[in-house]
């Protein structure tokens, strides 16, 4: 029972080693390339959801935390024209870049690690006074690796919210290096995340819109942790790979060794996927199979009598469920037939589907009546493809689309043009509108980010106050 005590070392001190040893000059090119698409993509994203229903009420909630002091600076918070302190940000921030299902992720790990990493990131340079951009790319990078390789590790299905769990603990690697923790210090910082890890996947189920919350409960926690490493407690060994560590009590089965033999040399950040669509990356195959059939064949959602997916098990698990009249955004963005039945009536999917009226529109649940979804059967409990699509019209005619891979894997990436329309639509969602140069000047700043000397522009510039 105690031999997790004797493990020496320790995973927690292999992460730590790694995400403070790494330097800049280490990341390969693809490495740094994937951190300034996915900082880009991640504020677009965080910016659309400042305006997401409930977000005004969590402003307020978070400002009453406490004022920003010396050792927690205002901090930006995106969209909104305002800051908070360090704390309540980087919770925003986060709730932000996740609640509407549009953030990135390493598909393998089923992570959305940057909805934790960058929010962290960015209040760190904030509290430690500035920080140049190579450095924050680094942060991002070694981050990202701690996340995903948990994600990665991990042998079995979801029964707590994994991009909450394991993306906490990126963040908190992010959040340690730019603030300059030691090896130490950071491995009792992941064990002060481990003791706050929290949520379970009860919300995704219920298409609750405490999901996201989940996310940013997880990346204040980061934050939290790293200044409660400075205390004089000792830490957890055996963080991740003990009995009662975070891999066996959270995730069930994991094989951890050749994520931590690959640190170094598998920079995960070039393996980041974007969402294409503003909703559950598990729609996405059904999606681009409909937009490909109705763009080749040329058939009207009045013509379609049925649709089919078959998908592997997480996908049918994560997104298979009934649109139900009265439902909120949160439950659409997780339904498979609410975001097929859209997508066939409009030829597209956009963040504006999810808002209002659009929710309740007849037209859109007579036809996701007529879409189902089955298992394939793969025996794979994290896998997202392959996937088909059948449309069966009402002539009887029958259009089939198949994909190995998901649209925006790095294998399938967006193009720039398609990555920047992307940035562009999300910050016509702010909460508070933007100067009208920033998107340009994001998008500028962001190009060569790898040589600007203070990085806190980039969160000034998304909170509309640079």
């Amino acid at each position: 029972m105690y031999s997790s005590l004797v493990l020496s070392p320790s995973a927690a001190s292999r992460f730590a080693a790694h995400a403070l040893g790494a330097a800049f000059a280490d990341l390969p090119p693809a490495a740094i390339e994937g951190a300034k698409v996915f900082v880009l993509d991640s504020l677009g994203v965080g910016i659309a959801g400042s305006s997401v229903e409930g977000g005004k009420e969590l402003l307020q909630i978070a400002d009453g935390w406490g004022a920003p002091t010396a050792s927690s600076p205002a901090v930006p918070v995106w969209g909104r024209g305002a800051r908070l302190s360090a704390p309540a940000a980087v919770f925003l921030n986060a709730w932000q870049m996740h609640n509407q299902e549009y953030d990135s992720l390493h598909e393998g790990a089923v992570v959305h690690a940057m909805a934790s990493v960058l929010p962290a990131a960015l209040a760190a340079v904030e509290m430690r006074g500035g920080a140049s951009g190579a450095e924050l790319i680094a942060a991002v990078a070694v981050g990202v690796d701690v996340a995903a390789g948990l994600g990665l590790a991990s042998r079995s299905g979801f029964r707590f919210f994994r991009p909450a769990t394991a993306g906490g603990f990126g963040g908190t690697a992010a959040a340690a290096r730019l603030l300059g923790l030691d090896q130490d210090a950071l491995g009792r910082a992941f064990a002060w995340q481990l003791a706050q890890a929290s949520g379970t996947m009860q919300a995704h189920v219920e298409g609750s819109p405490i999901l996201p919350v989940q996310v940013a409960f997880n990346a204040r926690a980061a934050l939290q942790s790293c200044v409660l490493a400075e205390a004089p407690f000792s830490g957890t060994e055996a963080v991740f790979e003990g009995d009662y560590g975070y891999l066996r009590l959270f995730e069930g089965e994991f094989t951890l060794e050749p994520v931590l033999q690959g640190l170094g040399r598998d920079w995960r950040i070039a393996e980041f996927s974007h969402k294409p669509f503003p909703a559950g990356r598990a729609t996405h195959g059904g999606i681009e199979g409909v937009i490909a059939l109705q763009r080749q064949h040329g058939f009207t959602a009045a013509q379609v009598a049925a649709v089919e997916i078959a998908a592997p098990p997480l996908i049918v698990r994560l997104v298979d469920r009934p649109p139900l009249a009265g439902m909120n955004a949160s439950y659409a963005r997780l339904c498979m037939a609410y975001a097929v039945a859209k997508t066939l009536l409009h030829g597209k999917l956009d963040l504006a589907d999810f808002r209002g009226n659009a929710l309740a529109d007849r037209a859109t649940h007579d036809l996701a009546a007529r879409v189902s979804l089955t298992n394939n059967g793969n025996p794979d409990p994290n896998a997202l493809a392959p996937q088909r699509v059948i449309v069966r019209l009402h002539d009887g005619t029958e259009h089939r689309w198949s994909c190995e891979t998901m649209l925006a894997n790095p294998a399938r990436p967006l193009t720039r043009e398609q990555h920047l329309a992307k940035f562009r639509r999300c910050l016509d969602f702010a909460a508070s509108a933007p100067a009208p140069d920033a998107p340009a000047r994001l998008v500028e700043i962001v190009d060569r980010l790898e040589s600007l000397q203070d990085a806190r522009v980039l969160g000034a510039l998304a909170a509309g106050i640079g």
